[in-house]
């Protein structure tokens, strides 16, 4: 025999370990399957009641559903309660068994025991399906009528339920549900709001999908939205008559009917959205609530909590939206952790609200009439800020409460506070804290600071300071972004910036104790490229003009080039230097021979030749390869070859005097000389692509008007020097995954024409005239301009290069791949004795849109294997202007399965370019062959001309029965 509930109870509780309760529940759960199967109807209840007990426990208790619906079917009250409870906890809407209690449902919705009908509407809020929905609704309807409000309370929570599984209902019962307004009881009264609440989010639910399908919704034009819009002046009626102290039922903590208040001002804020009629009747109700309701209780901030959300999305007056920051600004003060991290969040909720609505305004500007409606909302949003304003310093000293979440939420807050005013202080904020805060939060707050900075820095002294200092102190966790943007600022700054913040750098590193990689990184950079105004002193006094809080006098003194280079050997000396920072130093030490060659001082030049020729025999490839070829490059500027004991082991294999021609010395100087500014404009372009980052995170670079170099407008990317063409294809991807940046195809300018006559002509290979049309290609299509990369002889050699070896950097480029493909064919067919077949090729033609063609080329890689096919998909740009960031996503029948290869490029050139073709590989299996055709759905993505475009298509013109 089983034991009670409460003998169950006490022996669970007198278990000392998880083991013996287990054991304890194990056993009585055998119990209760035996007394299922032998039906005892006598302890169903029981049973029932214990198996409630163990999933409290959370073990489980599928077994004992049927024996829920069984009790449910019971004529006795006490089972009905037990039964009904323990289907509402046992099971859910997903289960099977719940279909079986539909009957049992509407037998009690008709049972004239009021307290039967009650646990039935109870069961049906919580559980109701939709096909129980349909089929319950007119009886819950019936009770919608009942003259009791304890059933009537029941039947609206229950009706909500109903409404939500089938929307398709809502327009029968509105009319319905506006008489019960009128009702006088409390919990009736809370029930409706709530009922009409769902409603209108249903209502909502169903216009947004219709919306999406392609229908056109107007915003007002539904029965349930024209109805209930009609009710406003009798909730605000009811509003009143609740603070006034009309229902004294529910007082709590000083305020009257906590819980009717919220839900009339939750269903306010739905009917006031974008409704300017109904938004001025409720004002005056919300002013009041705002003003008269008591703050010293938990109670009456939940209720200003909800005022103040209705007051930011209706169409409130200026006086209200200040009003409700302030409530806001006083909810800051509260000790209560939850009462502040509330009012961070809706401060920030806020200003997001009025960007957007500053972003609107921006965006329309034909109809006067809108016009004017945007400037009062400007002025609105103008008042709102400038009462946010106000309590900037209770914002700030939230970034000093020990409580993380509420740092948080106040450094969102702060980002989006900052405008061109503030922006000192609140940066100086902003790295004050980044100081303290945790380090894996300090990769974010840089990618901010960096955001805030260009975009409302007062000068150009004043962000260079500021990104040092950022460096300074989180530099470690700074991302590459944040690296690389610092140094762009430097270089498109004026000469007297660039060597005030060289000079700055080169004194940071030599505070630095090593571990600050990205102060090093750009340090090391600006040292190596502006390292000649080292040598001179520089002094510098803020004048009132420059507009910069900081009134102090600035001086360096001069360096000579051994303490430079000292401190760069210290540097890279340390166990703890990074790869990447070796890297940059070793083109640093290049780049100072160049800049150091007029001090005279032939130990520090020697010295350095020495540091880039250390590197020669390094197990890192990459340094290993630039040590050499910058070695080579610094003997040509002296003049001289770099040659070995025989010509036969020469590593560039040159021969001859030992002398070059001034010409050769004048362009391995150019080489050396400072990279060209950025051209921001395409940087630009491709960060609208997306390739640049996440715009919320980092921002765009600010474009002003700067010392701009017409000669080259190509975007240089800052690690060009060490992104060598004649690494491997393996090599060359995992660093493009690490960057996440694309490579832009630019043609290259003159000048570097010139520096590849040069190269070729130090490591006495022939000279190769570059092509003028288009940009030089890598293999797979990534292209960019590689000084030091082999070059092709002709366009159709270099399209023939596969998979050259990453060992033989220097090795002469063959003259066609053709020969070895037919080769290898013959060996193949050789060994076994026959002759491959050649596979026919199909070329089916797919879309065309602004300009980008594509067409697929199809192939059966595996003759043994028909179903499965190969198609490469041939991208051909007809336009002038190349195209960026191009995309391609393939959606195919179930009975498809699919493997896509990334494209050889994402920029696709013009077709006057030599390299034009972008191809990607798809790999299909047709499992149904024969029976179905192969079908493809295409998005095309890609930017031209600076615009976005996205582009669907379907390509079915595969032939029947062969794909």
């Amino acid at each position: 025999m089983s034991l009670k509930l409460r003998d169950l109870i006490r022996k669970v509780r007198a278990c000392k370990t998880a083991a013996e309760e287990r054991a304890v529940i194990a056993k009585e759960s055998a119990m209760i399957r035996t007394a299922i199967r032998e039906e005892q109807t006598h302890f169903r209840h029981r049973n029932v009641a214990k198996l409630l007990f163990m999933h409290m426990l959370g073990y489980p208790t599928h077994f004992g559903q049927l024996e829920c619906m069984k009790l449910i079917a019971s004529p006795h009250f006490p089972e009905k309660r037990i039964g009904y409870l323990g289907m509402m906890l046992l099971l859910s809407e997903e289960a099977d068994v719940l279909m079986l209690s539909t009957n049992a449902l509407k037998n009690d919705l008709t049972s004239s025991n009021r307290f039967v009908s009650g646990l039935a509407l109870c069961a049906i809020g919580n559980l109701a399906t939709a096909d129980m929905s349909r089929d319950l609704a007119p009886e819950v309807d019936k009770h919608l009528k009942s003259a009791e409000p304890y059933l009537r309370k029941k039947a609206c929570l229950a009706m909500a339920r109903c409404l939500t599984k089938c929307p398709e209902m809502v327009e029968d019962f509105v009319d319905r549900i506006i008489t019960l307004l009128k009702d006088r009881s409390h919990g009736v009264l809370i029930t409706v709001v709530q009922l009409m609440t769902q409603v209108l989010i249903v209502e909502q639910n169903n216009k947004e999908l219709t919306v999406v399908t392609g229908g056109d919704v107007d915003d007002y034009d539904t029965p349930c939205q024209d109805a209930f819009v009609k009710l406003v002046p009798s909730l605000v009626k009811l509003m009143r008559n609740v603070i006034g102290g009309g229902y004294t039922a529910s007082d709590a903590g000083g305020a009257t009917d906590i819980f009717l208040q919220v839900h009339i001002l939750t269903l306010l804020r739905l009917l006031g959205t974008g409704n300017d009629k109904a938004s001025e009747e409720m004002n005056d109700v919300l002013a009041q609530v705002a003003t008269n309701t008591e703050t010293s209780k938990n109670s009456g901030n939940a209720i200003l909590y909800e005022c103040v959300q209705t007051i930011m999305a209706v169409e409130s007056d200026d006086g209200l939206r200040v009003l409700a920051v302030n409530i806001l600004g006083r909810f800051l003060l509260n000790r209560d952790n939850n009462i502040r991290y509330v009012a961070l969040n809706t401060l920030s909720k806020c200003v997001v609200d009025e960007k957007n609505v500053n972003a609107n305004a921006n965006a329309v500007k034909d109809d006067d009439l809108v016009m004017q409606q945007v400037a009062a909302a400007e002025d609105g949003v103008h008042n709102a800020a400038s009462a946010l304003q106000k309590h900037r310093a209770t914002i700030v000293d939230c970034l000093k409460d020990p409580d993380v979440s509420i740092r948080q939420r106040a450094l969102e807050l702060i980002y989006h506070l900052v405008n061109s005013e503030n922006v000192e202080s609140l940066t100086a904020e902003l790295l004050n804290y980044l100081v303290l805060c945790p380090r894996e939060h300090r990769a974010d707050i840089c990618s901010r600071v960096l955001r805030v900075v260009e975009k409302y820095s007062p000068n150009d002294r004043w962000r260079v300071d500021t990104l040092i200092t950022m460096l300074t102190i989180a530099g470690r966790e700074s991302a590459r972004a944040v690296q690389s943007a610092s140094i762009i600022y430097i270089s498109r700054s004026s000469e007297d910036l660039r060597a005030y913040a060289t000079h700055k750098l080169l004194k940071a590193i030599r505070d630095d104790d090593g571990t600050q990689t990205g102060l090093l990184v750009v340090g090391i950079w600006c040292i190596g490229e502006y390292g000649d105004v080292l040598l001179k002193s520089y002094s510098y006094t803020p004048s009132v003009s420059d507009g910069s809080s900081s009134s102090s006098a600035v001086s360096f003194s001069a360096n000579d080039p051994a303490s430079i280079l000292e401190t760069l050997e210290k540097v890279i000396g340390r166990h703890i230097c990074t790869v990447d920072v070796k890297q940059h130093a070793l083109t640093a030490f290049t780049k100072l021979c160049e800049r150091f060659a007029g001090s005279g001082d032939t130990v520090t030049l020697n010295r350095l030749q020495e540091l880039v020729k250390q590197n020669a025999k390094s197990h890192v490839l990459e340094l290993q390869l630039r040590s050499c070829e910058y070695d080579a490059l610094i003997n040509a500027m002296k003049g001289l070859k770099t040659n070995k004991s025989s010509p036969d082991d020469s590593i560039f294999g040159m021969n001859g005097s030992e002398c070059l021609s001034e010409g050769v010395i004048s362009a391995a100087k150019e080489a050396l000389v400072r990279m060209p500014i950025v051209d921001l404009r395409v940087m630009n372009k491709q960060k609208s692509t997306g390739y640049m980052g996440d715009d919320d995170m980092v921002g765009g670079l600010d474009t002003k008007p700067k010392t701009s170099s017409k000669q080259n407008d190509d975007l240089l990317n800052l690690e060009d020097i060490f992104s060598s063409g004649s690494t491997s294809q393996a090599n060359k991807n995992e660093t493009n995954s690490e960057k996440d940046e694309p490579t832009i195809i630019s043609s290259p300018a003159p000048t570097p024409a010139s520096d590849m006559d040069l190269l070729s002509e130090i490591f006495s290979a022939p000279a190769t005239t570059l092509p003028t049309s288009g940009a030089v290609s890598n293999m797979n299509g990534a292209s960019s301009y590689d000084p030091f990369g082999s070059l092709p002889t002709s366009n159709s050699q270099q399209s023939n290069i596969i998979n050259p070896s990453p060992m033989d950097a220097f090795a002469p480029v063959p003259a066609s791949s053709s020969a070895f493909a037919l080769a290898a064919n013959h060996a193949m067919g050789d060994m076994f004795g026959t002759t491959p077949v050649a596979s026919t090729n199909i070329t089916v033609p797919g879309p065309s849109h602004q300009g980008l063609t594509i067409e697929f080329e199809c192939t059966k890689p595996e003759p043994g294997n028909r179903a499965k096919s190969t198609l490469i998909a041939k991208f051909k740009n007809t336009n002038d202007d190349p195209i960026y960031g191009l995309s391609l996503q393939v959606a195919v029948p179930k009975y498809v399965t699919m493997e896509m290869k990334p494209p050889s490029s994402t920029t696709v050139a013009p077709a006057t370019s030599p390299a034009s073709i972008v191809t990607q590989s798809i790999t299909v299996v047709n499992s149904k062959l024969g029976q179905k055709n192969l079908m493809l759905k295409l998005k095309v993505g890609f930017t031209l001309n600076g615009t976005k475009v996205d582009h669907m298509a379907t390509v079915s013109g595969f032939p029947a029965g062969e794909y």
